[in-house]
């Protein structure tokens, strides 16, 4: 019957005009006759430069805390979204960053996904820490913690004081593969099994220091990759850049989000200049060229979809200057 009916179809098309529909119907598109151009000739990004002011922000997640504990929430925080078309989840196609506050004597239980996910510390006093795998781990502020994919984890403040960081993950680049996964904790908190002085799972300031002072770079303008193995789809860079110094301006194939750790200045992401301050988040999308230029000494944190793009062979760099 339904051959018969394709057949009875096939004898009405006449012309161009008659079959387009007939194509549709079936699941076809004429190459020919798209609607939109499947190439291109360099990178376009349906996703805008932003800027998301932590001061903004940190008004915001506390008022939500009058209302909202870790009792109700998975995780307080509140995401950075992209405005473009029915989007609210993804700072970038292929990342999101999140501001996250934990109030005193509060836990925000344990959980593991497949995205890989960081944080950038930016408030936190003593009795703050995460817990990653059993390994706790302090939180200070610029620490740069890391939680690989399928690694148990849970944020604690035992403290007086509340607690604020931003939160890097790869959850976009997950959704769109469609292999996620995500599981709770059975007994909701993971046990403290070792407290290490040093761990591959945190940068602390002095850490960062380090690098940076080996760094070959310009001494006005000095950028470390940190070493992450554990996390192939996301990298991380921390740059240092002098007061009144300037990055270089550079357009790639990938898309970047820096935070502010310390300092302040102005980021220029394609047209548009963004006053920042310390904690403050900006996206570069792909292809968009950027510089940043130091009002004082500031500590820039990157990360990127870089290891994506190159491990598929498509990333390219230009200076735009």
């Amino acid at each position: 019957m339904a051959e018969a009916a394709r057949t009875q179809t096939t004898q009405d098309i006449c012309d161009l005009d008659s079959l387009y529909p007939v194509l549709n119907r079936e699941s076809y598109t004429a190459g020919w006759h798209k609607a939109r151009p499947s190439l291109w000739k360099e990178p376009v990004s349906s996703y805008k430069p932003r800027h998301w002011r932590y001061e903004e922000a940190r008004r915001y997640i506390d008022l939500a805390a009058r209302w909202i504990g870790t009792d109700k929430a998975e995780r307080r925080n509140l995401l950075m979204f992209n405005p473009v078309g029915d989007n609210d989840y993804a700072s970038l196609p292929n990342l999101v960053a999140a501001y996250q506050m934990l109030r005193p004597g509060e836990h925000a239980r344990a959980h593991r996904h497949t995205p890989n996910a960081l944080r950038l510390v930016l408030e936190a006093h003593e009795e703050v820490y995460t817990v990653v795998d059993g390994v706790q781990l302090p939180m200070v502020p610029g620490d740069v913690l890391l939680t690989p994919g399928w690694a148990w984890h849970s944020h604690f403040d035992n403290g007086r004081h509340d607690a604020y960081w931003i939160d890097f993950l790869d959850v976009p680049l997950v959704h769109r593969l469609e292999s996620m996964f995500f599981e709770p904790h059975p007994d909701q908190y993971q046990a403290v099994e070792a407290r290490p002085t040093v761990s591959p799972m945190r940068f602390s300031a002095a850490d960062q220091d380090r690098l940076l002072q080996d760094s070959p770079d310009n001494a006005r303008v000095r950028s470390v990759r940190l070493d992450t193995p554990s996390m192939r789809t996301i990298a991380l860079s921390v740059i240092q850049i002098s007061a009144a110094a300037q990055t270089p301006r550079r357009r790639e194939a990938c898309s970047r989000l820096f935070a502010v750790i310390t300092g302040r200045g102005t980021f220029q992401v394609g047209e548009q200049a963004y006053a920042c301050e310390a904690g403050d988040v900006v996206a570069v999308p792909i292809w968009t060229a950027y510089q940043y230029s130091a009002d004082s000494e500031t500590r820039l944190l990157e990360v990127s979809d870089e290891p994506v793009q190159q491990m598929l062979g498509l990333f390219r760099a230009e200076n735009a200057g």
